[in-house]
C-alpha cells in the first residue's frame, strides 16, 4: 500500500512539473522590433575610482533612430553614466529624442556588460543588455511607449562611429 502511494505521488509529479513546464513555455514573451538607434558619441572621460567603483561618462551628442512606426533624431545634450566593478558595468544612459513629427521623448535606459569568457577564436565575448524606457507626451500618438517593457542589444556597424542600439517591446 505505501509503495502504490509512493508511485502515485511520483507519477503525480512528474505529470504537475510536465504540465507546469508546458505552461510557461506557452505564456512565454515575445519580443516585436521597435526601432533601432544609431548613437553619436563624445569623448569619454572618467571621474576614477569612486566609493562605488570606476565612474565613467559617455556623452551623447545625437544620431537617429528608425522602427516600423517611429522615426527621428537623437538630441545633443544627454550621457552614458558607466559604473564599473570587478569585470561588470552598469550603464545608465539619459537621453532624448525628437520624431520627424516633433515630438518629444525622454529615454533612461538602464543595463549591465558583463565579461563573458573568451569565444570560439579567442574573442573576448560580454553579455551587453539593456532595459529602456520611455517618456512620450501622453495625448501622442507615441503614448504607446509608456506602457510596455522594452530591452535593447547593441549591434555593431564598422561604418557607423558611435553605437548601434535594437529595441524591442516585450509582448
Amino acid at each position: 500500500m505505501k509503495r502504490t502511494i509512493s508511485l502515485i505521488a511520483v507519477l503525480l509529479t512528474f505529470v504537475l512539473n510536465v504540465s507546469a513546464q508546458n505552461q510557461m513555455g506557452a505564456d512565454a514573451p515575445q519580443l516585436e522590433f521597435v526601432m533601432q538607434l544609431k548613437v553619436t558619441l563624445g569623448e569619454t572621460y572618467s571621474c576614477g575610482e569612486t566609493q562605488h567603483g570606476r565612474r565613467t561618462v559617455i556623452p551623447i551628442t545625437g544620431g537617429t533612430f528608425e522602427g516600423p512606426n517611429i522615426k527621428g533624431t537623437i538630441l545633443n545634450g544627454g550621457a552614458d553614466y558607466q559604473l564599473a566593478t570587478g569585470g561588470r558595468t552598469e550603464i545608465e544612459a539619459i537621453y532624448s529624442i525628437k520624431t520627424d513629427d516633433g515630438v518629444y521623448i525622454h529615454i533612461r535606459n538602464r543595463g549591465i556588460i558583463a565579461s563573458g569568457g573568451a569565444e570560439q577564436g579567442g574573442r573576448p565575448s560580454f553579455y551587453f543588455r539593456c532595459a529602456p524606457q520611455f517618456e512620450a507626451p501622453a495625448d501622442s500618438k507615441y503614448a504607446w511607449l509608456n506602457n510596455s517593457l522594452f530591452l535593447c542589444a547593441p549591434s555593431f556597424s564598422q561604418g557607423f562611429q558611435g553605437i548601434v542600439l535594437n529595441v524591442w517591446r516585450v509582448k
